[in-house]
Parts: structure tokens; sequence; C-alpha cells
């Protein structure tokens, strides 16, 4: 996704994200608890699994709006505009002048009855379409109560003498898809994955797998373990977070996957990637967690995505996008999204054992989100930060919009950000990162050094759609 600013300045506040606070040793009883605490390490370049993105630039819009993203829905008919009936009133003596009373046949009135009956049906039936086709772009998908109405499923974990990789596939993969998303009228645009979110009809997939095909207008299918495919549309999406709900209406009763928690995770557990890498679908990669709080992000659909991601070794290459990556307990702890280049080839990239995948607590949230509003929103604070250096010293400051919630804490152009809720900010992406893990409206505390001193200022998130 490239920068929506084209002096490369990304915005420091976007997304949303759990309350924040300093974070207590975890315990298995909060492992519904959606937002992982953070742990800040070096950002990493990360690009989807798919076609070369362009670069991505130095620096980031962090609280200024960005322009409005079209979420591919097509514009509402305009509304015709009929002169009143007064207008334009014909001279009484044009007008036809009335049949003498009773010399109308007697068969006219049946006539005029049937014809009128007939344009009642239908202009009925043609009304009823038109109002189910708007109907079906403007709300079709969503869900009132969210993910808590939709259906979600929860099964118990696997036993613990039955965690295996084989055992986590037979359990996966009836919930796994591929999505096929045309455009510009072509026949092989982007193939990625995606996974049954509830039993409501809904599938989670990366925002970089179906937005060409949104923004063209182009068909997008889903495709069952069976290779049984099936409309779907698109109920909102978020290119801040790469994340993007489908809705099949009518489709298979595929299984839901039981949605699991990134914050249990630890360096070194097993982890298994499900997806349609290359076009294989139903395919299956086992490796374990690399890394954890992993700030990243891509250049690839018109505006960056910054993500707090799950590293992994297991194979994620192009197709694998949108994809479950599972723990062993048979849950879904992440989206997988990303891999990792040496930028030595000009080739597509592939696999080279890095990979990064959208914690599922993060994607709880966004999904929540579009299935009660049809779209998402990402906190900001109305700064741009230096995103051009990668070191140690903090997230420098460039531009303070007047009248942000960044200007009435009282940050100033100049300011080095070193720590957000008290976690340590080495750089700009961290910064952005930082700011995206917490949720519209909560306040949080920001560790700036301004010159020789240091201070520390308290925040209320903004709020943006995207």
């Amino acid at each position: 996704m490239s920068d929506d600013h084209p002096s490369g300045r990304p915005d420091v506040d976007d997304t949303p994200s759990p309350e924040v606070g300093d974070t207590a040793p975890l315990t298995a009883s909060e492992a519904d608890s959606w937002l992982p605490p953070r742990e800040q390490q070096p950002p990493h370049q990360w690009t989807p699994p798919g076609p070369p993105p362009p670069s991505s630039t130095p620096s980031a819009e962090l609280a200024t709006p960005r322009p409005s993203t079209s979420y591919g829905d097509p514009p509402s008919p305009q509304r015709p505009s009929f002169p009143p009936p007064e207008a334009q009133p014909y001279p009484v003596q044009n007008r036809p002048s009335s049949p003498p009373q009773g010399k109308i046949s007697g068969w006219v009135w049946p006539l005029v009855s049937a014809l009128a009956l007939v344009i009642g049906v239908i202009g009925g039936v043609f009304g009823g379409a038109v109002y189910e086709n708007l109907h079906d772009h403007v709300t079709e998908g969503r869900v009132t109560g969210g993910l808590g109405d939709s259906g979600i499923v929860s099964k118990p974990p696997l036993p613990a003498d039955n965690r295996s990789v084989a055992e986590v596939a037979r359990r996966l993969l009836p919930s796994t898809i591929q999505v096929l998303a045309q455009y510009q009228g072509r026949k092989d645009g982007a193939t990625g994955s995606g996974f049954v979110l509830d039993r409501s009809g809904h599938y989670i997939t990366n925002n970089h797998v179906v937005a060409d095909a949104v923004d063209h207008h182009g068909p997008i299918e889903i495709v069952d373990q069976n290779g049984d495919k099936y409309d779907a549309k698109v109920v909102g999406r978020s290119p801040t977070y790469d994340l993007a709900v489908l809705y099949v209406k009518g489709g298979p009763h595929l299984p839901p996957a039981s949605l699991g928690s990134a914050r249990l995770l630890r360096v070194g557990d097993q982890v298994v990637a499900f997806g349609s890498p290359l076009g294989l679908s139903s395919t299956v990669t086992a490796g374990i967690v690399s890394a954890l709080n992993r700030p990243v992000t891509t250049s690839d659909t018109g505006s960056n995505s910054y993500i707090n991601a799950v590293q992994t070794d297991a194979a994620i290459n192009p197709g694998n996008s949108g994809g479950p990556l599972v723990d062993l307990t048979g849950r879904v702890v992440g989206v997988n999204s990303a891999i990792a280049t040496t930028g030595a080839s000009t080739g597509e990239a592939g696999n080279i054992g890095v990979g990064f995948a959208i914690p599922i607590d993060q994607v709880k949230i966004t999904a929540d989100q579009i299935l009660r509003t049809g779209e998402a929103r990402y906190p900001v604070i109305g700064a741009t930060v230096d995103t051009s250096a990668i070191a140690d010293a903090g997230a420098t400051i460039l531009k303070v919009s007047d009248g942000s919630p960044a200007a009435k804490a009282g940050l100033r152009k100049g300011d080095v950000v070193t720590a957000v809720a008290g976690e340590k900010v080495p750089d700009g992406i961290a910064l952005i990162v930082a700011i995206r893990s917490h949720q519209p409206g909560d306040t949080v505390r920001f560790t700036v050094k301004r010159g020789e001193s240091q201070m520390s200022l308290r925040i209320t998130l903004g709020s943006q759609v995207g």
C-alpha cells in the first residue's frame, strides 16, 4: 500500500484497539481479551505475498485526515427531479373536451382496469428490484450486533495429548477458503485465501487481495475445499489494517474457525499456516512463532498499512494472504498477510522463512466494526512523524495539526516521542504501530523528549475511517 501522503509522511494516529494502561502478566483467563501487549522491536519492511509493491515513503501522517477511500460500492443512483404539477399549465382552450356523459362503451372500463393492474404489477416488481439492489449494496451482510450476533464459534481446544499438525489440519482445512478476485477484464486477477468467520456467511481475507476487484467493480468468488465456487460481496474493508470481510448469501454451510488470542503466544510456539500459495488450494505449512509484536509496514494498495505483527517461519508465499495462522490448540491466532524480502530479486517475492500475520485480536475488533457499520476506524493524534530513520532514538514529530488531539495535549513540532503507554518507541513506524494498537477515544500516555528535558503528555486519540 502506498502512502496517502506524497511527501511520505504517514499518519501516526490510526486504528482501533483495547484500552491503554500498564500491562500486567497475562493469565489464561484473559485469553478472550482482544489486543496483545506491545513489546517494541525494530521495524521491518514487509510485503504482501503477491506482486512487488511500489516503494514506501519515508514519513507518515499521524492525524491529518486522509482522502476518503472508496469501498467499491457503485455510486448511488441519482433521484430524478420532477417539476411540480402546476408548472407549465396547459391553456384551458387546448385541453380536449370531456366526452358526453354515458357515451363510453361498456368494454372500455374493464380494459382500463386490466391495464392499470398490469402497470401496477410491473411498477411494483421494478421498484422492488431497484430497492433490493440498493439495499444489497448498502447493507447486505451487515449485522447490527456485530460479532456477538453473527454466530462465531468457540470450539474447545484440542486435547493436550492430540495437539499435532495433522490434527490441526483436520480441524481447519474445512474452514479455509480460496479467494478469486478479478478486475479490468482480467481472468487471472488476485488469488488469495481466507477463512470462515461465523455461521452467517462471513469470511475474513486481506484487503490487498480484493482491493483491485472492488475498485474496478470486478467479480469476487470464494472456493471451498471441494472446489465449489460462490459469488461473494465485500461488506467492508480496512486498508489501514489490511483486512476485509466478505459475505456469501445462501452460500455453503462451512464450519466457522475458532478464534483464539495472539496474547497467549510465546516465541517458539508451534503454528500452522493455511491457504492457497501459488494457487495451490488447501495447502498446509508449519513452523514456529519467531517473534512477537513486530512493527511492519507495506505499500501495496494506495495507503500504508502498519501492523504489530506475529512473525513466523512457517512458509508463506503469494496466495497465502488472508489465510489463518493457527496454534496447536486448533484456534486462529493471526491472518497471514506479508512476507519479508531480501530486496535482491526483481521477480515476485517468495518465502525466505520470515512471514507476518495480523494478530487475531485486532482482526476481531476490525471485523466487528465492519459488520456493524460497513467500515473500520482507526485512532489518530493529528501529527506527522518521520519514518525515514530507523534508529533507537525515538520518533521525531515533523508537524502537528491545529486543533488536533496532539495539539490540545501540547505536542509540538520537533518533539521526540520515546514511549507510548510505557512501551519504548524506537522510531516513527513503531510510534504509528503503537498508536494503532489502541482504540479511538482511549487516553494514552506519551513520553516526550523536548530539547534536554523529558515530559509526559496524555493524548486522547481521535478517530478516522480507513
